[in-house]
C-alpha cells in the first residue's frame, strides 16, 4: 500500500502539518466560550483531556464491581434471594465481561476505539435500568450480564486507546489512570452505598455514562488506529472491492480525507505548535511493516511479547487480590472492627491513594521495577498473613496475643493491597497496550482481556472454598504466585519507559 505521496499536495514534509480538520473548526467556534485558546495549544492538555474523558469508563467499571458489596443485605431482603442466588448475581458481571472481552478486539478493530466505547455504553445503561426496576432475580441477572458485557469492552479498549494517543514521556502515568479510575469507581460505590437505597444506587450508576456520552464529541480517535484502518481499507484486496462501487477519483479523495483525519487527530493531541512530521512518518512505517502479514493465527500468540502481555494479566488475578478484597471484611471483623462497611471503604481508599502514587511513579521508576517491587511487597505481606493464620489456629480467641495477631493480619492485608496498587494493578494493562502490534492487537488483546476476566471469576468463586479449607493455606498459594511474578517480571518483562510504541514493536523483531 502507498500512503499519500509526500509532494501530492505540494507540501514540504519537513514542515509541521497544517492545523486542519473538523475538531479545529469546532474549537475555533467555541474558543470564546473557553476564554482562551492558549489552553488548547498546550502540548499535553488535549491528551490529558481525552484521557480524563475515557477515564469515566473505568470509573463505571469500578462502580459495577463495587455495587454488589454494600447492597447485599438490602437486595436479599427486598427480593428474597438466598446467599447462593446473590453470589451468582455478583459473579455474573465477570461472565458478561468475558463475552465482552471476546468481542472487544474485533469491535475496536473495525469500528474504532472511540466507536467501541460508544457501543459499550449502551448495554451498561440498559443493565443499570433493568437492575433499578428489578422485581425478581431474573431481571437482576439480566442487568448484571449486560453491565459485564460493557465492562469487558471497556477493560480492553480504554488502556489501548490511552497508550495509542499518549506521548512516550507520559504514556505510563496516563495509562495507569485506567486502574486509578477503577479504584475510584469502587470507592464511590462503597461510599454512596452507605447512604442510599440499592435501586437509587443503580440509577446513579448511569451518571458516568451520561457525562461520557456528552463528552464524545470532544474525543479524538486514535491516530494509530486511523492509519491501521486506512491500510486495511486501501490494501490491494480492499481497493479491488471498492473499485466495484467507486471511481478512482472518489477513492483518491477518500484516501486523502482519511489521511487528513489521521494528521489532524495527531496534531490536536500533540498541540498546535508541535511538529508532528517525524511521528507521523514513524507511525506510517510501523503500521505498514506490521500489516504486511495479514493472516493472524492463534499459534502466533506463542511469541514472547504475547506471552508477556497475557501472562501478566493472568498473574494479576492469580495473586488472589479479588479473593482477599472480597473477604477483607471478615479479617477486619476478627480484629474487633464492628463496621465491616467502614472497613471496606478504608481498603478502597487505600487502593485509590496507592494507585495514585503509582500513576506518578510509572514514568519515573519504570514498569518492570514497579512490578518487581509490587510483587515483592505482596509476597512478604501474604507470607506474614499466612503465618499469622497458621499460628492463630493454635491460640485461644480469648487470649490477648490472639488480638495482636488479628491486628497484624489486618496490616498484612492492607500492605498487600498497597503493593498490588503500586504495580501489579495498573502495570499489566499498560504493558499489554504497549507491546501488542496493530496487526494482532485485536486478537491478542481479546485473549489477554478474556484470560484476565476468566481467572478473576475463578479466584472469586474458589476463594470462599479455599478459605474454608485453610486460611493459611489459601494465602500461601497466593504468596507463591506473587513470588513467581517477581521472577517472571525480572526475566521476561521488557522495560518500555520512555520508548515510542514503534520502538517497542521493533525491539521484539
Amino acid at each position: 500500500m502507498s500512503f499519500r505521496d509526500e509532494n501530492e499536495d505540494g507540501r514540504d514534509m519537513r514542515k509541521p502539518f497544517l492545523h486542519t480538520g473538523s475538531w479545529y473548526r469546532m474549537g475555533s467556534r467555541q474558543s470564546s466560550m473557553m476564554g482562551s485558546s492558549q489552553v488548547i495549544r498546550d502540548r499535553s492538555v488535549s491528551v490529558v483531556a481525552c484521557v480524563l474523558i475515557v477515564a469515566l469508563g473505568p470509573i463505571q467499571f469500578g462502580f459495577t464491581s463495587g455495587y454488589s458489596s454494600p447492597t447485599q443485605a438490602a437486595i436479599t431482603k427486598d427480593l428474597g434471594l438466598t446467599v447462593s442466588e446473590y453470589s451468582l448475581f455478583g459473579s455474573l458481571s465477570n461472565v458478561g465481561a468475558m463475552v465482552g472481552a471476546i468481542a472487544s478486539g474485533q469491535i475496536a478493530e473495525y469500528i474504532g476505539r472511540k466507536g467501541s466505547l460508544m457501543i459499550a455504553s449502551i448495554p451498561n445503561i440498559i443493565g443499570w435500568l433493568i437492575i433499578s426496576f428489578a422485581r425478581d432475580y431474573s431481571f437482576l441477572y439480566m442487568g448484571r450480564l449486560l453491565e459485564g458485557f460493557g465492562v469487558g469492552i471497556i477493560s480492553y479498549t480504554v488502556p489501548v486507546y490511552i497508550a495509542e494517543i499518549a506521548p512516550q514521556n507520559l504514556r505510563g502515568g496516563l495509562g495507569s489512570v485506567n486502574q486509578l479510575s477503577v479504584t475510584i469507581g469502587i470507592l464511590l460505590a462503597y461510599l454512596i452505598g452507605l447512604f442510599v437505597n440499592w435501586r437509587i444506587l443503580a440509577i446513579l450508576g448511569r451518571c458516568p455514562w451520561g457525562l461520557w456520552s456528552n463528552s464524545f464529541s470532544f474525543l479524538k480517535e486514535s491516530p494509530r488506529w486511523l492509519v491501521s484502518f486506512m491500510w486495511y481499507i486501501f490494501s490491494i484486496g480492499g481497493v479491488n472491492i471498492l473499485k466495484q462501487f467507486l471511481s478512482d477519483y472518489f477513492l483518491k479523495q477518500a484516501k486523502m480525507g482519511m489521511t487528513e483525519d489521521f494528521e489532524t487527530s495527531l496534531q490536536v493531541l500533540r498541540g498546535f505548535h508541535t511538529d508532528i512530521t517525524l511521528e507521523v512518518n514513524e507511525i506510517k512505517r510501523a503500521v505498514a511493516s506490521s500489516s504486511r502479514r495479514t493472516t493472524i493465527r492463534f499459534s502466533d500468540l506463542k511469541q514472547r511479547r504475547y506471552c508477556v502481555g497475557i501472562g501478566l494479566l493472568i498473574l494479576q488475578q492469580l495473586c488472589g487480590i479479588n479473593g482477599v478484597l472480597f473477604y477483607s471484611s471478615t479479617i477486619f471483623e476478627s480484629a474487633g472492627v464492628s463496621s465491616s462497611d467502614l472497613a471496606t471503604c478504608f481498603v478502597g481508599l487505600i487502593q485509590v491513594i496507592a494507585t495514585g502514587i503509582a500513576t506518578w511513579l510509572l514514568d519515573k521508576a519504570g514498569r518492570r521495577l514497579l512490578l518487581i517491587i509490587s510483587s515483592s511487597v505482596m509476597t512478604v505481606s501474604l507470607l506474614i498473613v499466612a503465618v499469622l493464620f497458621f499460628i492463630k489456629d493454635f491460640i485461644s480467641k480469648d487470649s490477648g496475643f490472639y488480638s495482636i495477631l488479628s491486628i497484624l493480619a489486618i496490616v498484612g492485608v492492607v500492605a498487600m493491597v498497597i503493593g498490588f496498587s503500586l504495580g501489579l494493578g495498573p502495570v499489566p494493562w499498560v504493558i499489554m497496550s504497549e507491546i501488542l502490534p496493530v496487526n494482532i492487537k485485536s486478537l491478542a488483546g481479546s485473549v489477554a482481556t478474556l484470560s484476565n476476566w476468566l481467572f478473576s471469576w475463578v479466584i472469586t468463586m474458589t476463594a470462599n472454598l479455599l478459605l474454608t479449607w485453610s486460611s493459611g493455606g489459601t494465602f500461601t498459594i497466593y504468596m507463591l504466585v506473587c513470588a513467581f511474578t517477581i521472577v517472571f517480571s525480572a526475566i521476561w518483562v521488557p522495560e518500555t519507559k520512555g520508548r515510542t510504541l514503534e520502538e517497542i514493536q521493533f525491539s521484539f523483531r
